[in-house]
């Protein structure tokens, strides 16, 4: 059984808003990314476990925040106090992290198919970000993660490249295409190009 992806039905290719006589570099790019594991991995408060006993693709847990540890296939993103969302192109990474988190001290839970995320690069990311989300998105820079509302729409943002010139939102599957809309709307005034 193949799996339809959250945006399906609304992420069309082409270019939208003021694109005309803009440079193709100069326009935002908005893509959808798809088949990718996503886990939250929660330590309980009773845990007396280290976090650094344990990794995960070469990564270890860092409890701080903002913070993102990644390599080329893996990034984990903190999300609260020992909270973490993994994200991932190893599938296969799900079964290790099952085995050596144990449930005693962890809460492994696989969110692959429950969210929705875009990609958006480009020198405006940031104002895009700025019209829908009252956090202050000049603190970012690359490797740190947010979670916050945009439109009054619970997201994730983890930012990709410096400057904030490339980040990657998530959302809740059953929001994802409220907030497409809202994404791509704040980003017609400056052209964007959906790939």
């Amino acid at each position: 059984m193949s799996s339809i992806s959250a945006l399906a039905n609304i992420h069309k290719k082409g270019q939208f808003g003021d694109y005309q006589d803009k440079n193709e570099k100069d326009l935002l790019k908005i893509s959808e990314i798809k088949n990718l594991l996503i886990v939250q991995i929660v330590q309980y408060k009773n845990s007396t476990i280290s976090i650094e006993s344990n990794d995960i693709d070469g990564l270890k847990l860092q409890d701080k925040t903002l913070s993102v540890v990644n390599n080329s296939d893996t990034r984990i993103l903190w999300n609260g106090p020992k909270n973490w969302l993994l994200v991932s192109t190893k599938k296969d990474l799900l079964k290790h992290i099952l085995q050596n988190f144990k449930e005693t001290d962890f809460a492994v839970t696989d969110l692959s198919h429950s969210r929705a995320i875009m990609e958006i690069e480009g020198q405006n990311v940031k104002e895009v970000l700025k019209k829908g989300c009252p956090f202050n998105f000049n603190i970012l820079e690359k490797n740190n993660s947010i979670n916050s509302t945009y439109n009054g729409i619970a997201f994730t943002v983890d930012i990709l490249d410096d400057n904030l010139d490339k980040a990657r939102i998530f959302a809740l599957r059953s929001f994802g295409e409220s907030l497409y809309h809202s994404i791509t709307d704040a980003s017609l005034e400056f052209g964007y190009t959906s790939i």
